[in-house]
């Protein structure tokens, strides 16, 4: 694509949930960081519960929130997810009346700040109401929308809001995916011409995540990042590793779980993080900067997730120098590439029906073989601590930030 048009100077950034907490939260931040290195002037709009906590990553005096628990959304924010790492609702259970106060809210925030603002281009998260909604607006302002992954859930889950997502999504300028296979599914969910879907992945803060001499592998240190859900395998791995408890022939290993959840399955990946006693140790929800000195120490990430866009924290442990246990989705196949599987485990994750729920015939094999892939990567990284990154040194080079970044500039400058 190319274009006569001169650089855009000013950016309206868009996202429905907190600007943190989660890989999308991460993306946008990174975007606006990029973004304002580039010479780009940034503005943020974002949702905001009651959970949220002013961050020293979001400019105070460039953003707008959206507020839920409070006036007229009296409800907790609506997640992308069905689990989020902090209290929200689910769209599949808003009334007509929630959806129509939580576009109202949005339709009146992001209407003052345009007209304050004056942005040259839009650039929203998620194929989803939101950015329906903007596009429905504001149809002159040139605008792209960031696919996530979860809005492709929620689209299959939520029927009813099909038709309001599609026709201002389907107008949206330019669709930035993470991966082949998540264009292949916008274009056969959403209709949208694969000419206007642009790979251009996601990334990592190579300041943060960089290999550094890792412990003593005395014992084997694993990590964990991400929501305490269902969806992201959890409670398997935890069985998983209930299966390893008193093996004498597996060198000690200890398991540090990063991350929240809510309602009952929150409940119940901490039980059964509680049952592996010394072995696992639940932190909770820390700045990114304190996972980024975890992931650095430990030998091992794993990453038991049923559906992933493109999973982020698999290159933040990957640039860390960790061993990898990951499920064997489509994203992470392409962001690992087909070298260095020595210091990567592939698992198959089970057969699903209802987008997310394991079928009960492939939970014992699933768990089965995540405790083979685990105990294969403790072995390794008990005689092997440090691994060799040369295999993937493409890779890494290709996902930093500003790599990203340079791949959506192109974009806004086509666009814009």
């Amino acid at each position: 694509m190319t274009s006569t048009h001169s650089t855009p100077k000013k950016i309206l950034h868009i996202i429905s949930q907190h600007p943190d907490a989660t890989g999308s939260g991460i993306y946008i931040q990174a975007m606006v960081r990029e973004a304002k290195s580039t010479g780009y002037d940034n503005f943020l709009v974002a949702g905001r519960g009651i959970d949220y906590s002013d961050s020293a990553d979001i400019d105070s005096e460039k953003s707008r929130f959206v507020r839920f628990k409070k006036g007229a959304l009296n409800y907790h924010i609506p997640g992308m997810s069905d689990i989020m790492p902090y209290r929200s609702s689910r769209f599949g259970i808003l009334t007509e009346t929630e959806i129509e106060k939580y576009e109202a809210a949005f339709a009146e925030t992001v209407s003052r700040t345009i007209c304050q603002f004056q942005p040259n281009i839009i650039h929203s998260h998620h194929l989803w109401l939101v950015s329906s909604l903007v596009r429905r607006l504001f149809p002159d302002i040139p605008m792209v929308t960031s696919c996530h992954g979860s809005d492709l859930r929620q689209f299959i889950n939520c029927s009813h809001l099909r038709e309001k997502v599609l026709s201002g999504c389907r107008r949206i300028d330019a669709i930035l995916a993470l991966s082949k296979d998540q264009k292949r599914e916008i274009n056969r969910l959403y209709g949208i011409p694969n000419d206007r879907i642009v790979i251009v992945g996601a990334g990592y803060n190579e300041a943060l995540f960089h290999p550094q001499p890792k412990p003593p592998p005395s014992p084997v240190q694993l990590v964990y990042a991400g929501k305490l859900s269902n969806a992201k395998g959890v409670p398997w791995l935890l069985q998983a590793f209930r299966l390893l408890t008193g093996q004498t022939s597996l060198p000690k290993w200890k398991l540090h779980l990063f991350g929240s959840g809510s309602g009952e399955e929150n409940v119940r990946c901490l039980d059964l993080a509680r049952a592996l006693g010394d072995a696992a140790v639940v932190h909770g929800a820390v700045p990114q900067s304190q996972l980024a000195e975890a992931i650095r120490r430990a030998h091992i990430l794993v990453l038991p997730s049923f559906y992933e866009g493109l999973p982020l924290v698999v290159l933040e442990g990957l640039a860390s120098g960790c061993r990898l246990v990951v499920s064997d989705l489509p994203g992470a196949r392409e962001l690992l590439g087909r070298t260095g599987f020595n210091i990567i485990s592939f698992v198959k994750p089970p057969r699903l029906y209802n987008t997310d729920q394991p079928y009960p015939s492939d939970e014992a094999t699933f768990i089965e073989n995540l405790k083979m892939a685990i105990i294969k990567q403790i072995k390794a990284a008990y005689d092997y601590p440090s691994v060799d990154l040369s295999p993937f040194r493409k890779q890494l080079d290709a996902y930093t930030w500003d790599g990203v970044f340079k791949k959506v500039n192109d974009v806004y400058r086509s666009y814009a």
